[in-house]
């Protein structure tokens, strides 16, 4: 059955939510304050990176609208999608600005039943803070929902599509029919649970990788203290069936949009509620430490060198996205930089963003990672990007001061590097 849906907020998580309910055949309108970000979708011109989102939003065209109206939006709508950011304040707690904001015009605007999904992630206690606003200024019936996402930048089409769950978090026969009803066609295991334990289970799933990532880089350090290595340790750890080998790749830490941001969250909330999530803490602050002893080994490649440049391939959190948000690139770079080290970067997609948040003066933007390499002492790898492995490393050579590298992903092929006269090392390993 074809359902009539509104997305407020057309950001990473907005758009790509309402690009693939148009491809089930709902009818979508997605809605943002932003007049000339919804002006550009209007003409087809997309603002994120995302693999394949420009081609969806193409093929369903029919069944997807942009507007600025939210009273237009909603009045249209049968469901309400709630996909505004929630990004972290400087204390680490959940800044739900936005959120209140489109709660308020949902509460405004609404002239019938209508299903309200909270889709972007909040704290615990939120659907109930919804049902008492939207009470204040609404006297007929409605439901909340709280419905998680779990979509990972470079692969959300596939990750809304054909996902591990969905989970669905109400106390509402009606609004369970109609959840259930707009996500039938995805064949996938659906969870329907109390509101408050969907609201847990996004921030407890990211906590839990983001522990998985600290983990295996604290394994790495010690692998370099013993002599081991920690791809193999990985993978001896990964065929263990209760534990898997994902995310269990060492390196410079996680980043992005949505771990960052979720274990400072789920700290926030336990703290609320009176409990030291002590494991989180230790967890936050070992990702911290990996960015800043992966500093010290480049300060102490450059004064076995005696050199000042360091060729830098990678700015985003990781390949296939332009986001640089809580990049540990990008932090690392940062250092670098006020450090006083020069400093020569490229990326081949996050260019753009990175200029937004790296103003000194003693970094170079360049057009090509082979160009980044001119010259340099030290080249650092810090997101691993395809397009990196299959550099020829004999013309790095040719371009290089000083045959020094460090991989922060453990991404390069060390063995044919070092055959060519290349100091390498990886994380976890020599």
């Amino acid at each position: 059955m074809q359902r009539k849906i509104a997305i407020i907020g057309t950001g990473y998580v907005g758009l790509t939510i309402g690009a693939c309910f148009a491809s089930l055949g709902h009818k979508v309108i997605c809605v943002d304050k932003d007049v000339e970000k919804i002006s550009k979708l209007c003409k087809g011109e997309i603002p994120i990176h995302e693999p394949g989102i420009e081609e969806i939003l193409k093929k369903y065209k029919e069944n997807i609208d942009y507007t600025s109206d939210i009273k237009k939006a909603i009045k249209e709508s049968q469901i309400l999608f709630i996909a505004v950011g929630t990004p972290s304040t400087e204390d680490g707690k959940i800044d739900m600005q936005y959120f209140r904001n489109a709660v308020q015009e949902i509460a405004e605007n609404m002239d019938g039943y209508r299903v309200v999904v909270d889709k972007s992630t909040v704290p615990v206690g939120t659907a109930d803070w919804v049902k008492e606003e939207i009470k204040k200024r609404y006297k007929g019936k409605f439901s909340v929902v709280s419905n998680p996402e779990f979509l990972r930048e470079g692969s959300a089409l596939k990750d809304f599509l054909e996902p591990d769950r969905i989970v669905i978090g109400t106390e509402d026969e009606k609004a369970k029919k109609i959840m259930l009803d707009i996500y039938s066609s995805i064949k996938a295991p659906k969870l329907i649970t109390d509101i408050k334990s969907a609201e847990l289970i996004k921030y407890a799933a990211n906590a839990f990788l983001a522990t998985k990532i600290s983990f295996i880089n604290e394994i790495s350090n010690l692998c370099e203290k013993v002599g081991g290595d920690i791809t193999k340790v990985a993978q001896g750890i990964g065929m263990d069936k209760r534990i898997g080998s994902k995310f269990l790749n060492a390196g410079i830490g996680y980043g992005g949009s949505c771990f960052p941001k979720d274990v400072d969250g789920l700290l926030s909330i336990s703290s609320k509620y009176g409990y030291n999530l002590g494991l989180l803490r230790v967890v936050a602050e070992v990702n911290k430490m990996q960015q800043e002893k992966f500093m010290e080994k480049i300060k102490s490649m450059l004064l076995k060198t005696k050199g000042d440049t360091v060729a830098v391939w990678g700015l985003s959190f990781k390949p296939n996205t332009d986001d640089v948000r809580k990049s540990p690139a990008l932090f690392i770079v940062t250092m670098l930089c006020k450090e006083g080290i020069k400093t020569r970067v490229y990326d081949p997609i996050a260019m753009e963003n990175a200029k937004k948040e790296l103003s000194f003066e003693n970094i170079h933007f360049c057009e090509s990672a082979l160009e980044t390499t001119k010259r340099a002492d030290v080249l650092v790898l810090l997101t691993e990007w395809p397009e990196f492995a299959e550099i020829d490393f004999k013309e790095v050579k040719k371009r290089m001061r000083h045959l020094y590298v460090l991989d922060g992903r453990n991404h390069l092929k060390a063995e044919e590097i070092k055959k060519l006269g290349f100091y390498y090392e990886g994380i976890g390993k020599k």
